[in-house]
């Protein structure tokens, strides 16, 4: 029900360095991850970038929406100093570039679709879904359930409309959906998706809740752990995984 990485690294290298950046990722790297999570948004001119944050002053310095950029403008800011004087000059990253970065060093990828408002959620899901499509032509037509799905990336998002575009343009690409709290009506939500896991904040998760999706046969993946005993304790109510801020506390094992 879950064939991917146990931990992932919270947005390239958690909080050690600046998130959704390739010099996150090299870190994330630097501590033994293989596995990351990250998010995807789009720019004025469509084109898909790492970015959490729809709007400028914490990753990216001044003011302004990300939506109303286009990439050439987003690319001269300093995506890296904000964390720390080492990263200053960091460049915003494409989503074409971390595709080619993580398959050249081996990392699996849970591809956060992050809509900058609901306005964009069908659009980002359909050009998210076409970048990796694309890139993944071989490993899609390669893809033999059970026995390879660490070969592909997998979708998750909040925006059920996001994800459910993805889906009809790169229905080869797995989907997870994406909640805070888990919703009654979570497993009409999957089934629509034809989703392979439920992801959800380790937070309002309880023991009963983790069993119910399990034993409905779904992968269960949670975030953000930062605490090992914490990180146990859900593993132990059958978690399958989660993404941690705290790579230097919580290895990929």
């Amino acid at each position: 029900m879950w064939p991917y990485p146990k931990v992932a690294a919270h947005r390239g290298g958690g909080t050690l360095a600046p998130e959704n950046t390739l010099a996150g990722f090299r870190c994330g790297m630097a501590h033994g991850f293989r596995a990351v999570e990250f998010d995807v948004m789009l720019t004025a001119d469509e084109q898909a970038i790492l970015m959490h944050d729809p709007v400028f002053g914490r990753t990216l310095p001044g003011e302004g929406k990300v939506a109303e950029h286009t990439l050439a403008q987003l690319q001269q800011l300093d995506a890296g100093g904000w964390h720390s004087p080492q990263y200053a000059g960091e460049p915003v990253c494409t989503l074409q570039q971390v595709l080619e970065f993580s398959r050249a060093n081996g990392i699996w990828m849970n591809i956060e679709i992050k809509p900058a408002g609901d306005a964009w959620a069908v659009r980002t899901g359909e050009v998210a879904g076409e970048v990796t499509a694309r890139f993944f032509a071989a490993e899609i037509a390669a893809h033999v359930p059970g026995r390879n799905d660490r070969t592909l990336p997998l979708f998750s998002s909040f925006s059920f409309d996001a994800l459910m575009a993805a889906k009809r343009v790169a229905p080869g690409i797995p989907r997870g959906f994406l909640v805070d709290r888990i919703p009654a009506d979570w497993e009409t939500r999957l089934q629509a998706l034809d989703a392979v896991a439920l992801h959800t904040s380790h937070k309002n998760l309880t023991p009963a809740l983790a069993q119910a999706v399990k034993q409905a046969g779904y992968g269960l993946f949670c975030y953000t752990v930062n605490d090992p005993a914490r990180a146990e304790e859900i593993l132990g109510w059958g978690v399958d995984g989660f993404c941690t801020d705290r790579i230097d506390l919580i290895g990929p094992a």
